[in-house]
């Protein structure tokens, strides 16, 4: 789960983070001779040119190329909202290179220099859960979905860490209001069936499974939950059929498809 919640939220809200960001454009041709106005002026440059060549190396996934633009752009501190953004984009290369705290660090630095920074707010909680601390997790996540209520990146990032910390009740509420604006999201549906069946309604696990593999119908995970519950119910011969369809959709996920054979292979019929 570690690995898919990362990667699931650092793609999900990277791809809008431009909303809450600002690129610096282009300096002004120097019209002084002051030593340093002429210093402050080369600065700019600098940082410019390392916001270029940093973001195209996100763009090439060549994170420890972005790492190192990104972190000279911060060592010379410029104004915002150029010192949260580099912050950020810092923070994302750290993050894909498995250098979670690091990661933590700099977003929590880019909120500081701006409190309403949504998409380092969204990506500080998907780093937290990758290195395992729910209770900042919690915080900020909390605190994103106080400044975005509406947000359906701030719903699912709570609601993530709420299963996380086994609030199934914050997770039920949090996904169900997901849902009520975004119900083809099949991904939420299986999230709230995991919600649903830790506070032990059964049968609204089994419909939001349900409703997911209609949407997604090779979704393993979801066929899989679908097993589980419907062994809970006693329904042996349904379950032992749905770990059979999640082998056959899992061939990308070695774990998942083990454990559905071993699921499989205890149940006599």
């Amino acid at each position: 789960m570690r690995i898919s919640v990362l990667a699931t939220l650092i793609a999900l809200l990277t791809t809008t983070a431009a909303l809450s960001q600002m690129y610096p454009g282009a300096t002004p041709v120097p019209r002084t001779t002051s030593a340093p106005a002429l210093a402050d002026l080369a600065k700019q440059r600098e940082v410019e040119e390392r916001f270029r060549i940093g973001l195209a190396a996100l763009s090439a996934a060549n994170y420890k190329g972005a790492a190192a633009e990104f972190a000279r752009v911060v060592a010379i501190n410029p104004a915002e909202p150029k010192g949260s953004t580099a912050r950020y984009d810092l923070a994302i290369a750290y993050a894909n290179l498995q250098r979670e705290d690091d990661a933590a660090a700099q977003l929590r630095a880019a909120i500081e220099l701006d409190p309403g920074f949504l998409a380092a707010m969204a990506n500080l909680v998907a780093v937290d859960l990758a290195r395992g601390d729910f209770t900042e997790a919690r915080s900020v996540a909390d605190r994103f979905l106080a400044l975005a209520p509406d947000s359906a990146r701030a719903l699912y990032a709570r609601g993530i860490v709420a299963l996380g910390t086994g609030d199934a009740a914050t997770a039920r509420e949090d996904f169900g209001k997901l849902l009520h604006s975004n119900p083809a999201y099949a991904v939420a549906h299986y999230d709230l069936a995991i919600a649903e069946e830790r506070l032990g309604h059964i049968d609204a696990a089994e419909r939001e499974l349900r409703t997911a593999l209609s949407l997604a119908p090779t979704y393993a995970r979801a066929e899989f939950a679908l097993g589980a519950v419907l062994l809970r119910q006693g329904r042996r011969s349904e379950a032992r059929d749905a770990f059979v369809r999640t082998m056959q959709d899992a061939s990308g996920d070695p774990a998942l498809l083990n454990i559905a054979a071993a699921m499989r292979d205890s149940i006599a019929i």
